[in-house]
């Protein structure tokens, strides 16, 4: 059971950034089980993994429709986005036929913990908890501390390379201790998106938190 990466995200741009990032990682057949309270920010890290993986349609709260399919635009896989929030039971989870269409696209499921992870025999799973007050200023939101775990033989073999990719490397800011030091004034975002060094060392993404250093992006987590 690797633990991928522990990273604090403070923005709704920073978590799609890490959906970006996640997307890379992915690939056909995976299922991704995605927990949360509610307005953690679950649905916007789907979005990231959306814009990411190029596929069509825009990414809502699924939790009316139940599932949705956005088809991919290219040669990658589809992405299928469910919520089991109004699901009680397994039976009511294989009533969607999920497992129909896991073969050729990659599953991420809102609420999904107990219910599907039957589903495959490897899973990511991905733990949203809220982080306290928020650390950029102006921000409106509070920062999200997001846990990623790898089950079964399909991320305990890619554990070592997802986790460098997810936190920049060694000494990336995913792998700080303790998370809570990861954002600051002057210090690197959690989500090394792009290459850049602060000094000491660790790797982050270029943009640094301060007054004025929030982009348009920068909105509220929401679901």
């Amino acid at each position: 059971m690797p633990v991928l990466a522990e990273i604090l995200v403070p923005t709704a741009a920073r978590m799609r950034d890490l959906g970006r990032r996640l997307a890379a990682l992915l690939r056909a057949g995976d299922l991704v089980v995605l927990t949360g309270p509610l307005g953690a920010g679950k649905t916007t890290l789907v979005q990231g993994i959306a814009a990411g993986m190029g596929v069509r349609g825009p990414v809502t709260s699924p939790t009316f429709v139940i599932a949705r399919v956005h088809p991919a635009t290219g040669a990658g896989p589809a992405l299928v986005h469910a919520d089991a929030y109004r699901l009680g039971s397994r039976a009511e989870v294989d009533d969607l036929d999920l497992d129909a269409d896991l073969d050729r696209s990659v599953t991420v499921v809102e609420w999904g913990e107990g219910l599907v992870e039957g589903l495959a025999p490897s899973h990511l799973e991905i733990k949203i908890a809220m982080a306290g007050p928020a650390t950029v200023p102006g921000a409106g939101d509070e920062p999200r501390t997001v846990r990623l775990v790898g089950q079964g033989p399909r991320w305990e073999a890619a554990a070592e390379s997802a986790s460098l990719a997810l936190t920049g490397g060694p000494g990336g800011c995913g792998q700080l201790p303790p998370a809570s030091s990861c954002v600051s004034e002057r210090q690197c975002q959690c989500v090394a998106v792009s290459v850049g060094e602060e000094p000491g060392g660790a790797r982050c993404d270029g943009r640094h938190v301060g007054p004025g250093a929030l982009s348009e992006g920068d909105a509220t987590m929401g679901s």
